[in-house]
């Protein structure tokens, strides 16, 4: 890689330590790096969220290049042995001190947190074997006995070396990059052929491919988003995948949806603290706050308040976030269910208990990202 790893990794660490995010200052810095190739580009990536992972077992004062070579031993070491740490230490370092109130810090949730993340990929419904014979090195998944598994769900695990962006079948839209439990919203929504839904939050449309997707490309997904860059990624996924029953609009979050149609279903995927991606992207850990939680548990009551408008008698509202804070998840659930009488709780398709209608999804229970599912219906 000419430069040592070590090194590479320590001029994403200085551009982290300037205030930015550090998945965003791997994309910077990777994508000026091209000589690396995709297993250095990766290399570099490990690294670095070894070294947010393992930070506060780190001699402060070493260099970033012997702390990210300790990193790197330690997260050798726990995959050997996850028991090799304690949990006491685990609970202590692997989190920051506020978490604990916020929710249950189980040993399984901490010792998955210190593992390294799956990739995750989404097959186009009736492409799955074919997706699986062409990468080879892929898997299915294997659920919890509370987690029903869909007729159609289309998720493999991919363990192979090769960049999956170059892969043919990521060129002709037969697969999607998309982690398991971003798929099980999707089959939570379970929308059918000829419906009108409303991706509220859509980003750069994940989710609203794959509700187009389980619609079998008929009826009509409305996807909207604060960010006009991200609408814009969504289109060039969207003639990828040859996804074509959809429409986007900005909407800030303030004010009733950009459109009049009333929707048979409506997605809330909000904006939240995260921490269920925490194994995923470990720098988060020591940036969220309390505070973020508060304040976006306020966002989330306003944007799902917001998107009950838009819901038919009849129609389904589902809301969901990558976090499993009680103040974002049952608290939010809860304050919604009070203000709005005219809903009531509506059975998830992807939980096995009886007329569930939330269902929390932890990273130790899916190894995937942790997931809260709430889904109501409108009565009149």
């Amino acid at each position: 890689m000419g430069q040592t790893l070590e090194n590479h990794a320590a001029r994403v660490l200085g551009l982290a330590r300037q205030g930015v995010p550090a998945d965003a200052a791997l994309r910077e810095y990777l994508s000026a790096s091209r000589s690396l190739g995709a297993v250095g580009r990766r290399s570099v990536s490990r690294a670095v969220f070894a070294y947010f992972r393992w930070l506060h077992w780190l001699a402060p004062g070493d260099s970033a290049q012997a702390r990210i070579v300790a990193a790197l031993g330690l997260q050798a070491r726990f995959e050997r042995d996850p028991s090799c740490i304690k949990l006491e230490a685990l609970a202590a370092r692997a989190v920051p001190p506020w978490l604990g109130a916020e929710m249950d810090l189980s040993a399984g949730f901490l010792r998955s947190l210190q593992s390294e993340p799956p990739l995750w990929i989404r097959a186009r419904i009736g492409k799955a074997a074919g997706v699986a014979r062409a990468l080879g090195h892929c898997e299915d998944p294997v659920l919890p006995a509370g987690i029903l598994i869909p007729a159609d769900l289309a998720a493999l695990r991919y363990r192979g070396p090769a960049d999956l962006h170059k892969a043919p079948g990521f060129r002709t839209g037969d697969f999607e990059i998309q982690d398991l439990s971003s798929q099980l919203v999707g089959h939570a929504c379970a929308p059918k052929p000829g419906e009108t839904w409303w991706d509220a939050c859509a980003g750069e449309g994940g989710k609203a491919l794959h509700l187009s997707d389980l619609m079998r490309n008929k009826g009509l997904v409305w996807a909207t988003d604060r960010s006009l860059r991200r609408l814009s990624l969504l289109k060039r996924r969207a003639a990828r995948a040859g996804m074509f029953n959809y429409r986007s609009a900005i909407w800030t979050g303030a004010g009733s949806a950009p459109f009049r149609t009333m929707c048979d279903g409506v997605l809330v995927d909000a904006p939240c603290s995260g921490v269920g991606t925490w194994r995923r992207n470990p720098h988060a850990r020591w940036t969220t706050t309390l505070e973020d939680v508060r304040e976006l548990a306020e966002v989330q009551a306003g944007l799902l308040g917001l998107a009950a408008r838009s819901v038919r008698p009849g129609g389904r509202l589902v809301y969901s976030v990558c976090t499993l804070t009680r103040g974002e998840t049952t608290a939010v659930a809860d304050g919604f269910e009070a203000a709005h009488p005219d809903f009531g709780p509506s059975p998830l398709p992807v939980s096995s208990g009886q007329g569930a209608s939330r269902v929390a999804l932890g990273p130790q229970d899916i190894d995937a990202n942790g997931m809260f599912i709430a889904a109501w219906m409108r009565l009149r």
